[in-house]
């Protein structure tokens, strides 16, 4: 088991590819360029790169240099004004620098300092000592968990910079707080004052006693000593090249990014020498709680719009949470002083044995052939608050592409009602509310090239008629989805619906357009009552997929801006439009897939003290896209065990 890491630079050299991850050395210029509009309470909310044009990056060659810019949003927290900036590396100044109007538009992200700020602030409140004190508790006990407001058309909040908060009892330093909520009492802070708009105490429930540690009465189990060491490990090494974010494994070749709102991104997909998918990341994730008590309400967090979740990113741990022939790649992400940050060891790179690929013993010639499956995996890991999210992106020997999602860490808890519909008891007198966890990937897909079109397939019943007298038959139906206002679809498993990407001016041998499906979870979309603040913000979570005509500024599904957005940003807005999805003369166009998958939580005793991983995600599968096989090159087995 071997691991190597790339570190970051932070050399002052322009990087050479349009798509290079900021370097340090350029987030620290970045600092330089916009030193004339900082305040001694200005902080660096986000800072990434911007992406030159889709047209520019195409047609880019090695030694041309393309204007290298990078986005800047800035709060004043003393104000609340906040500015949505463009800086051009390649001019040494501000190309686009735009107040934001936070009432229409919505807050910049949250701050890991305003975050950090909630304790001190409540432990001012008379209102919040007093709630603490009215259930024996002392307010340095109580740990003050900030979470994102939400929008609900409150007067007294229009234009604020808003956070809520929930407590939660804390023993001891050992002591793990989640189990132990103050449920009943709510706290609305206004970030830019420093001060508690309102404390409800509404709810006089019981606070939870028993411990959450893992490792602790009354959880703790002996280790077991029946199961052995497993090592994984790769003789002549690894079986993929990198070369500056460019990583070549098998037929795959593409390049990884990574940015503190979206994590971690792959460019560029091509399968010997073909095209596949030009960009894929999670542009979105929303986690909508499903308790509608007078405290509790207003959860729903955008755990990328709102908290960047790529800033939490976990440096990997070689062994424990990637096993192999490892390769590390750091993250350089800026800090909230607008100074370089370094995560190391953010995103893993290993190959792993995947069983069978494929295998036949023939009864007639008396062949007997096995061949293995292998796949390349790349992955991150980040904690949003009590949640830990894994991201993993699989790429298979025969043309397949899967992301799938890791769910893992502590439920968040609430005091357990007898009765109560909209929670699960966990632990004695310790509730879990029902909730989602769902995520939006962006495929801007590149089938063989930039025009294509997606076809809806559905398994089709045929009835008994002269044609199928017997009444064995079925076959398929493929719709062509020719605008965006009818691209806005559902899964549905009782016809096992999949969505075909193909690119209708390209053909294999057998005369098929090329193309890749994309196979869906079917899983529940957003529950929540269309008329609810939250669906009007997360619109987006609403359908299974959504297919846009490609346009450069359209990235984030629920909009730029998600924090205290009033809501229709992103897609129901670009889609109101109706674009067409197909070229002239049926040639295809140039298509981004907005795919919605994720898990309905209803929690299980077997959930808490800590929660054993659950999994999402979806599969992008060559349909047409190869002429045969693509996998027959993939050699025997070398183990002495097979023949």
């Amino acid at each position: 088991m071997t691991a190597t890491s790339v570190p970051s630079t932070g050399t002052a050299t322009r990087p050479g590819h349009p798509l290079a991850r900021l370097t340090a050395a350029e987030i620290t210029e970045v600092r330089g360029l916009v030193a004339d509009l900082l305040t001694g309470s200005t902080a660096f909310v986000y800072v990434g790169l911007e992406e030159p044009l889709k047209d520019d990056v195409l047609t880019w060659e090695p030694g041309v240099e393309l204007d290298r810019r990078v986005r800047v949003l800035l709060l004043d927290r003393a104000t609340g004004d906040a500015r949505d900036l463009s800086i051009s590396l390649t001019q040494r100044s501000v190309v686009r620098d735009v107040v934001v109007d936070a009432a229409t538009e919505g807050q910049v992200p949250i701050l890991e300092a305003e975050f950090e700020a909630i304790e001190p602030i409540l432990a001012e409140d008379e209102r919040w000592v007093a709630a603490m004190r009215k259930r024996g508790l002392d307010v340095a006990d109580v740990r003050a968990v900030p979470l994102s407001a939400g929008m609900y058309g409150f007067s007294d909040e229009v234009g604020r910079r808003m956070i809520r908060v929930l407590g939660f009892h804390q023993r001891d330093e050992q002591d793990l707080p989640w189990a132990h909520p103050v449920d009943g009492v709510v706290a609305y802070v206004d970030l830019i004052a420093g001060t508690a708009t309102a404390v409800h105490d509404v709810l006089d429930l019981p606070v939870p006693g028993e411990r959450g540690q893992w490792d602790a009465e009354p959880h703790a189990q002996p280790p077991r000593t029946d199961l052995r060491p497993i090592e994984i490990t790769q003789p002549e090494g690894p079986s993929f090249t990198v070369d500056d974010d460019e990583v070549r494994w098998a037929d795959w070749r593409f390049r990884i990014g990574f940015d503190a709102r979206e994590g971690l991104s792959l460019h560029q997909l091509a399968f010997d020498g073909r095209s596949v998918v030009h960009r894929a990341s999670i542009a979105e994730m929303v986690v909508p709680y499903a308790d509608p008590s007078p405290v509790r309400f207003w959860q729903n967090y955008f755990d990328t719009g709102e908290y960047l979740f790529g800033r939490f990113t976990n440096s990997l741990e070689l062994g424990c949470d990637c096993l192999g022939e490892i390769h590390y790649f750091d993250a350089v992400l800026a800090d909230e002083s607008g100074s370089p940050r370094t995560i190391g060891n953010a995103i893993c790179m290993h190959e792993e044995d995947f069983g069978v690929l494929w295998k036949h013993t023939d009864l007639f010639t008396g062949m007997a052939e096995t061949r293995r499956q292998r796949r390349l995996v790349i992955s991150f890991f980040t904690t949003v608050g009590n949640y830990d999210y894994g991201f993993y992106w699989y790429l298979y020997l025969d043309g397949r592409i899967e992301l799938e999602c890791k769910a893992t860490g502590v439920l968040f808890s609430s005091a357990y009602r007898d009765g109560h519909p909209y929670a699960t008891e966990v632990a004695p007198g310790l509730g879990a509310p029902f909730h989602q966890h769902l995520f939006c990937a962006r495929l801007d897909m590149a089938v063989d090239g930039r025009h294509n079109e997606v076809h809806e397939v559905d398994a089709v019943r045929e009835p008994v008629s002269d044609a199928n007298p017997y009444g064995n038959a079925f076959g398929r139906r493929a719709t062509v989805l020719t605008r965006e206002a009818e691209a806005q679809r559902t899964a549905d498993a009782s016809v096992g619906r999949t969505w075909h990407v193909v690119n209708p001016s390209v053909t294999n041998r057998l005369g098929q357009p090329v193309g890749y499906a994309l196979y869906p979870q079917q899983q529940p979309t957003l529950l929540a009552d269309e008329s609810s603040s939250i669906h009007k913000r997360a619109t987006f979570a609403a359908k299974h997929l959504w297919v846009t005509a490609y346009d450069d500024a359209e990235r984030y599904p629920a909009g730029e801006l998600v924090n205290q957005h009033p809501g229709a940003g992103g897609l129901p807005s670009w889609t109101a439009a109706d674009r067409p999805l197909t070229g002239p003369d049926g040639a295809g166009a140039d298509l981004v897939l907005w795919h919605v998958f994720g898990l309905t939580h209803f929690p299980r005793p077997e959930d808490w003290p800590v929660m054993p991983v659950d999994r999402t995600g979806f599969s992008l599968v060559p349909v047409g896209f190869f002429d045969r096989n693509p996998s027959l090159g993939v050699p025997r087995s070398t183990s002495s065990h097979c023949g």
